[in-house]
């Protein structure tokens, strides 16, 4: 498992590494100022970051008082990723089309090539992620856990 400390450096490094290629990038693809899409990129991570603390502390305590636990099936989990994406799309559609000056429909396929960024994008930050902070191996760390447990 990962510690908290490498989870807070995987996070920090996920959201610097993205907003250096997509503040730039998406400047040139979607022809605008490169300060606006800096300003798009920031607003849309934290917003993002702030949905998912949000959403995610709602939809557990909706799961655990409609069914009694926080277990999910795949159904769940398709639900649960639909319902956080198309929140997210409701805050950020206004906001793009608004700061950008430009149309829903225009904001709306700007940010489903944002999320296509995203998608294509974390997967390989995490390939590479684990690459260079590999994840100690289950038996050295299951021993030391005993050992600090045992007082070795």
């Amino acid at each position: 498992m990962r510690t908290f400390r490498d989870r807070v450096r995987h996070a920090l490094m996920f959201e610097a590494v993205a907003l250096a290629i997509f503040i730039p990038g998406s400047a040139v693809v979607f022809n605008q100022p490169m300060n606006h899409m800096g300003v798009i990129g920031i607003a849309s991570a934290t917003i993002a970051t702030l949905w998912n603390f949000v959403f995610n502390m709602g939809f557990d305590r909706a799961m655990l008082r409609l069914r009694g636990s926080v277990q999910k099936t795949m159904a769940i989990r398709v639900t649960h990723t639909f319902l956080f994406e198309a929140g997210l799309v409701v805050m950020l559609i206004p906001m793009i089309a608004w700061y950008l000056g430009i149309g829903l429909w225009a904001a709306l396929l700007m940010d489903l090539a944002i999320v296509t960024f995203y998608l294509v994008y974390g997967f390989l930050f995490n390939i590479v992620y684990d690459l260079v902070f590999p994840v100690a191996p289950v038996g050295r760390l299951g021993a030391s856990s005993r050992n600090h447990i045992a007082g070795g």
